[in-house]
């Protein structure tokens, strides 16, 4: 039957190292266990920069077409259909 984890190795710091064992410890958890979970945070974070970025960038650009709210976006739309 196939392994359904892999096993990998990386060095941290000393302090590090301990600071994820009184985690872990302390909160009843493998190493294992905190690693996927700050894997996981760290995905939705670079997720979360991601949409800033580009939240970012549609607010700029709403700025410069001169759109400040709803209403604004409704003008657009009704003016590109030409209705």
């Amino acid at each position: 039957m196939p392994r359904t984890a892999r096993t990998i190795g990386f060095s941290v710091p000393p302090e590090l190292a301990d600071e994820v064992e009184r985690l872990a410890a302390e909160e009843g958890r493998t190493k294992s266990e905190l690693f996927r979970e700050m894997v996981r945070v760290y995905k939705r974070d670079r997720e979360m920069a991601v949409f800033e970025d580009l939240a970012a960038y549609g607010r700029a650009r709403a700025r410069a077409r001169g759109i400040c709210d709803e209403a604004d976006v409704e003008r657009l739309i009704h003016e590109a259909r030409g209705a």
